[in-house]
C-alpha cells in the first residue's frame, strides 16, 4: 500500500474505532452495537480494492481486538474484518465511483450480517457462546439496521477522502504522458492513420509535394 493510503486508512479507523467505544457502545442500544469500524473498512475497500480491503480489515481487527474493553481472544475480530475487506474489494467499480446507493447498500447489509455470522462461528470454535444467550437472529436483524441507517453518513465520505488521497497530480501527469490519446487512437483504429505519430510525415510529405510542384512549374516554361 502506498504511504498516503497507509497514513489515511489509519487515521480513519483510529478515529472510527474511539467513537466506537466511546459513544456508540454507551447508547446502549438493543441487541447488536452500531459497527462504525466495519463501515469504514467498506467505504476503503470499495476504493482500494480486495487486496486494500483485507489489509485495512486485519489492521482495524487487529487494533480492534487489542483495544479496551475488548474480552475476546486477540485475532478474532482481525480475521473477520480482514474477510468482508477482501469480499467487499472483489465488489470496488472500475472508476472508484458509484453510480447508485443501492449495490453499496447491499454490500452494507450482507458485511453486517456475514460479519455477525462469521464473529459467532469463530467464537463458537473457541468456545464462546454468548451469541446464544443473546439471541444469534435479533443480532443479525439490529446489525444490519443499525449499519444501515449508519451507512449513507459514513461510507459515501469515507470513499470521497479515500478518492482524493489517490489523486496524485504527478502520478497523473506520468500517466497522461505515458498513455495514448483515446480520441487518436479510435481515429487510427478507424481509418489506418496514425495521427499523433506520423505528423512529421505528413510535413514531409507536403514539402515534397511542394518541391515536385515547383519543378513541373519550370519544366512548362522551359518548353
Amino acid at each position: 500500500m502506498r504511504v498516503n493510503r497507509i497514513l489515511l486508512s489509519s487515521s480513519l479507523v483510529v478515529v472510527a474505532l474511539v467513537l466506537q467505544v466511546s459513544v456508540l457502545a454507551r447508547l446502549h442500544l438493543p441487541g447488536a452495537v452500531p459497527d462504525l469500524l466495519l463501515l469504514t473498512v467498506l467505504g476503503l475497500a470499495l476504493v482500494y480494492g480486495h487486496v486494500g480491503g483485507a489489509l485495512v480489515g486485519f489492521g482495524a481487527g487487529l487494533l480492534a481486538d487489542l483495544a479496551p474493553p475488548a474480552d475476546h481472544a486477540a485475532g478474532r475480530y482481525a480475521l473477520v474484518l480482514c474477510v468482508i475487506g477482501y469480499l467487499a474489494g472483489l465488489v470496488k467499480p472500475d472508476n472508484g465511483r458509484l453510480k447508485s446507493a443501492t449495490g453499496p447498500m447491499v454490500v452494507v447489509a450482507a458485511a453486517a450480517i456475514g460479519s455477525t455470522l462469521l464473529y459467532a462461528g469463530v467464537g463458537a470454535l473457541v468456545g464462546d457462546t454468548a451469541a446464544r444467550h443473546v439471541g444469534l437472529g435479533s443480532l443479525l436483524f439490529t446489525a444490519a439496521l443499525y449499519d444501515l441507517l449508519l451507512a449513507p453518513f459514513v461510507v459515501p465520505g469515507i470513499m470521497a477522502l479515500a478518492r482524493r488521497a489517490e489523486n496524485d497530480p504527478l502520478a497523473d501527469t506520468n500517466s497522461a504522458a505515458k498513455s495514448p490519446n483515446i480520441s487518436t487512437g479510435w481515429l487510427s483504429s478507424g481509418t489506418g492513420l496514425r495521427i499523433g505519430g506520423q505528423r512529421g510525415g505528413f510535413k514531409v510529405k507536403a514539402a515534397r509535394a511542394r518541391v515536385a510542384r515547383a519543378g513541373r512549374i519550370k519544366g512548362v516554361k522551359r518548353l
